[in-house]
């Protein structure tokens, strides 16, 4: 599977909000970042090693230590999912998007706009 297709879980996509933040960093750099209750060191280097193993992050070797970097960037990130999203839940179709968020979301018809010209922008 593509990594640009692939969906993160809850855990992995707090490592890469964390990884696009700072960059770069050690599993300590990325651990300290998190919020408390912080994560058992273990638990955020195999999650690390996850994303490695799936293509979203790479490595630095310095003797022992590994510094992590993201291989993809948080825009190609949300403009996949977000296009899985629109595929699997509105049949393709934007604008059936924008209806369902302004039905079951209660955006305002200003806001539905804004949507579609921010959409249009970008093709």
């Amino acid at each position: 599977m593509n990594t640009k297709t692939q969906e993160l879980t809850r855990a992995e996509l707090e490592i890469m909000q964390i990884l696009w933040q700072i960059e770069k960093g050690f599993v300590n750099d990325i651990r300290e970042t998190m919020p408390t209750p912080k994560p058992a060191y273990n638990t955020v280097s195999t999650i690390i090693r996850i994303l490695e193993k799936k293509g979203f992050v790479a490595h630095r070797a310095y003797g022992k230590s590994h510094e992590y970097y993201p291989l993809i960037s948080r825009t190609e990130y949300t403009s996949s999912f977000m296009t899985s999203v629109v595929n699997n839940f509105f049949g393709g179709s934007i604008g059936n998007m924008v209806s369902f968020l302004s039905h079951d979301k209660g955006i305002s018809v200003s806001e539905a706009n804004e949507i579609i010209k921010m959409l249009k922008e970008e093709k």
